[in-house]
């Protein structure tokens, strides 16, 4: 049942949610190329690993620049292949899918962000110490935030800006949030220290690991957030869940590594739709006791559970694109950005156009869900965004127009 409200609704805040993926937060970086030329800066970001990574950026810089960081950011992560793609994916797309091209960032790794890490020649049983028990050393992305990211900035809390870790001893998730605390390099550093190819952070004497080994799609975090508001929630997802039937062994190991970072997102939203639907009829029946009843110190403390704050979640997926497999997430080529900064800007601007978060909602729908898969035609939907041909991103202002 429609409500018959003619004002439109109006968010009390915008969030931006970012998965982790490792190169596949290009696409996020084109879905806030799309927020930022619409005039919508988000009021609170939170991310996992590139997520976070992508969010530092975005929030550690006046409004008007955070645009040209983040094009320098994904500048700077691009590489050129050691060999024509056009000629290696022609030749190898069938046998090997993108790893041919992706040995390049194995064998060393991303200047700016990581580097092989020579103690690790010694082998995996070797005790190197927690701290160098990797196979790369990050202190290349720890200076690319110094340059980057003004944790100043950050902390002045406008937006807010939240990073998910896992801790390496417990077991739990950890979220660090501006909000309560002064975050600097390391929180995003931990939150990005994948294991076994990034060593854990040490804050303050406790050990961190990437928050996406235990749950890498923190939009959970932003529905259980208090106080409730009303939200315009956009959250970008860079993992396939759901696909095909795979027919390899090289297809399996591509649709485990989909599931296990998508992480279990759609059954987390429609746990959240029912508690908030509760939320909503814990409201409206509260609303219809006698005032005499609604004084009642017990009824007070029930009625604490209702709410009428509604939110408007938009799922933006990333498409696959062709060619690309279990190692996509280090698809650091600069055909591979492009092409996914591309799908990101394109998918924002047709969810912009759409706007279906004005639509009117049930009294009872205290969480709407927008999905862009539904927004884009047959033939996008059937054929990959882009080819992956080698393309120049030295001028990263070009990036997304092109």
């Amino acid at each position: 049942m429609a409500t018959n409200d003619a004002k439109p609704w109006q968010p009390t805040q915008t969030v931006l949610v970012l998965q982790g993926g490792g190169a596949l937060g290009a696409y996020q970086a084109g879905v806030y190329q799309g927020l930022h030329e619409a005039g919508i800066e988000p009021d609170w970001i939170i991310g996992t690993s590139i997520g976070g990574i992508n969010g530092a950026i975005i929030a550690g810089n006046k409004p008007e620049d955070r645009l040209r960081k983040l094009l320098d950011f994904w500048s700077r992560m691009g590489h050129r292949p050691l060999i024509d793609e056009t000629w290696l994916y022609a030749t190898f797309a069938n046998a090997f899918g993108g790893s041919i091209g992706n040995f390049n960032t194995i064998m060393r790794g991303i200047p700016g962000f990581f580097a092989p890490n020579p103690q690790a020649a010694w082998g995996i049983h070797a005790p190197l110490g927690i701290d160098a028990a990797a196979f790369y050393t990050t202190e290349p992305l720890r200076r690319t935030l110094a340059e980057l990211v003004d944790f100043d900035i950050v902390n002045a809390r406008r937006p807010r800006l939240t990073v998910g870790a896992v801790n390496l001893k417990s077991g739990d998730m950890a979220y660090f949030d501006n909000r309560d605390m002064a975050l600097g390099a390391e929180h995003v550093m931990a939150s990005g220290a994948l294991p076994p190819a990034f060593p854990a952070v040490r804050i303050g004497g406790e050990l961190y690991w990437d928050g996406g080994i235990y749950s890498n799609t923190p939009v959970e975090a932003v529905l259980d957030d208090k106080p409730r508001r009303d939200s315009l929630i956009f959250s970008v997802n860079v993992w396939q869940p759901q696909g095909v039937e795979p027919k390899s062994i090289w297809q399996v190991l591509g649709r485990q590594k989909d599931i296990q970072y998508s992480s279990r997102v759609k059954s987390h939203i429609a746990r959240q739709e029912q508690i908030h639907r509760l939320r909503h009829i814990v409201q409206q029946l509260c609303a219809r006791l006698p005032a005499e009843a609604r004084e009642d110190a017990m009824v007070r403390e029930m009625a604490a559970y209702g709410c009428q704050t509604t939110m408007h979640l938009v799922r933006l997926l990333a498409p696959r694109l062709e060619g690309e497999d279990h190692t996509k997430d280090i698809d650091f080529s600069r055909a591979g950005i492009r092409a996914r900064w591309q799908a990101g800007y394109g998918d924002i601007r047709r969810m912009l156009a759409a706007r279906p978060w004005n639509r009117p909602v049930g009294p009872l729908d205290g969480v709407v869900v927008h999905e862009s898969t539904q927004l884009r035609s047959d033939d996008e939907m059937e054929r990959t965004h882009e080819s992956r041909r080698p393309t120049d991103i030295s001028r990263p202002s070009k990036l997304a127009a092109e």
